[in-house]
């Protein structure tokens, strides 16, 4: 059997009408819009932007956001093409079945299981740690040994069990709860910005491409690998400060991909799956570039504090109650990006299960609910002991090298699939393509070649697990493998014959 057999996709949509796994479709373009707003816009925007301005950027670094939205949205385009093409739970992993094959498909999957996983847990920490700080400035402390840092999270095991309960009774009422959460973190983060305007003074703009300097870096294990590999010492301000700003700010853009995990519960897909996902990177890009707007004008760029820009910021003009407000702004942005994590993995386990490259019990659906409840369960679980026991900060980089490999394969899977299957009919098409399509995945590729020489151990001993399970277990077991009658190529139809039957 090759492993790297791929799964038709009429295949594909067929096993979504299967009474056993199939999945209420109730999702509009609104509703994958503000879930993907959801994912995108958590507490880096109060904080990333900051950071990456005082240390690399300058006021500049809205053209950083820009260069970043711009990066981001070639893998948008690729992802929005397979969605609309392959309207199937399990994003980039369903994608990569169509297209490169079983072992990629493998891969990929085992790489967003770590990536949403780990995200979800070190978010749900991060929520805990703003809602001790808002409660603090409210009155009302966390006791310290069940809040952030304390002996057991036990505000992150709480945010957890809440949002997966919800997550496992459905899918729109899921979708209900985001939407309100998500106007709550806009209406304050449109807030900030109106506010902050009043405050701005035109000379902290200049100069506004600061003169480039040798910047500080890492050695050893933390360092970069490109800069282990190649030498290369990296520049601060300047058009390089630009270009770094912009690798650094990328990864706030990271989630728009899990709108793709949700195209089996979606109406339209074909029309919907595009819409969700460009239409929350553009609204996500306008924020960014006004929230950097406000930042850099506000206090000059190098005098901000990389740490908690925006909420100093106000402090510094006599304003220190609108840390409160920030505050608040965090704990629901990372509420939304919380659930809609959850929500993502549960749909890449559920495809893998379906396949049986994971036990397939795993897929069964509630027979009402019509959620992957036992899956929704288990994640509920693992991530809540993550979240309550385990420092898991120290591996936040391992959800930006899954994300970015998840990618890779994606772009080029577009490519592959556009001359194996040029008669599928597609929602969206990605324009000039092969040439978008490899740019998106050389870009990806170098900002993984950005990430820390550990997290790349870390992430090669995860794919050696991964391997050992897939020669091992999902092999033998793959529906692919055992039904090959049923996968036939559709360039091959089955005639069923006397015999057959």
């Amino acid at each position: 059997m090759s492993v790297m057999r791929t799964k038709s996709i009429e295949r594909s949509i067929a096993d979504t009408e299967e009474p056993e796994f199939r999945l209420k479709k109730s999702l509009s373009a609104l509703d994958l819009t503000i879930f993907g707003v959801g994912v995108v816009i958590g507490a880096g925007i109060f904080t990333l932007t900051g950071r990456a301005a005082h240390e690399v950027a300058g006021p500049a670094i809205i053209v950083s956001f820009v260069v970043a939205a711009i990066a981001c949205a070639l893998a948008a385009m690729c992802y929005a093409e397979f969605a609309s093409t392959v309207p199937v739970s399990g994003s980039a992993y369903t994608f990569s079945y169509a297209s490169l094959g079983e072992l990629f498909a493998w891969i990929i999957g085992w790489d967003l299981i770590l990536e949403m996983f780990l995200g979800a847990s070190v978010v749900a920490q991060g929520w805990s740690a703003y809602l001790g700080v808002l409660l603090q400035q409210l009155g009302a402390p966390i006791p310290a040994a069940i809040g952030y840092g304390g002996v057991v999270d036990v505000m992150a095991i709480v945010l957890v069990v809440v949002l997966g309960a919800l997550m496992t009774y459905g899918i729109r009422e899921s979708m209900r709860v985001n939407l309100v959460l998500v106007g709550v973190k806009l209406f304050i983060v449109i807030f900030v910005i109106v506010a902050g305007i009043m405050f701005i003074n035109p000379a902290n703009y200049s100069p506004f491409v600061p003169d480039a300097t040798p910047h500080e870096t890492a050695t050893g294990l933390t360092q970069p690998l490109l800069q282990f590999l190649a030498g290369i010492e990296p520049t601060a301000f300047g058009v390089g400060g630009i270009f770094a700003g912009a690798a650094l700010v990328f990864f706030a853009y990271i989630g728009f991909d899990v709108v793709a995990t949700t195209a089996e519960e979606t109406k339209n897909p074909q029309r919907d799956m595009p819409i969700g996902i460009i239409a929350s990177l553009a609204i996500c890009t306008l924020l960014y570039c006004a929230v950097a707007f406000v930042v850099t004008g506000m206090v000059r760029y190098d005098e901000l504090d990389p740490a908690a820009a925006l909420a100093n910021a106000f402090a510094y003009h006599g304003q220190a109650w609108m840390a409160t407000v920030i505050s608040a702004g965090a704990v629901a942005g990372l509420t939304t990006v919380v659930l809609t994590l959850l929500i993502g993995s549960t749909r890449i386990i559920f495809a893998m299960s379906r396949d049986h490259l994971l036990p397939g019990a795993l897929a069964k659906v509630h027979p009402t609910r019509r959620t992957p409840w036992i899956i929704s369960i288990i994640v509920t679980v693992v991530v809540a002991v993550l979240a309550g026991f385990t420092p898991v900060g120290v591996l936040e980089e391992m959800v930006n090298i899954g994300t970015l490999s998840a990618f890779v394969l994606v772009s080029i899977g577009v490519v592959v699939l556009r001359r194996t299957r040029p008669d599928l009919k597609r929602g969206f098409r990605v324009p000039w393509s092969p040439l978008l399509p490899i740019l998106s995945a050389a870009i990806c590729t170098y900002l993984m070649l950005n990430l820390t020489v550990e997290t790349w151990l870390r992430f090669l001993i995860w794919l050696v697990i991964g391997f050992v399970i897939y020669f091992s277990y999902s092999r033998g077991h793959s529906r692919l493998g055992k039904d090959a009658d049923t996968y036939l190529n559709p360039a091959q139809p089955h005639v069923v014959t006397r015999e057959d039957s």
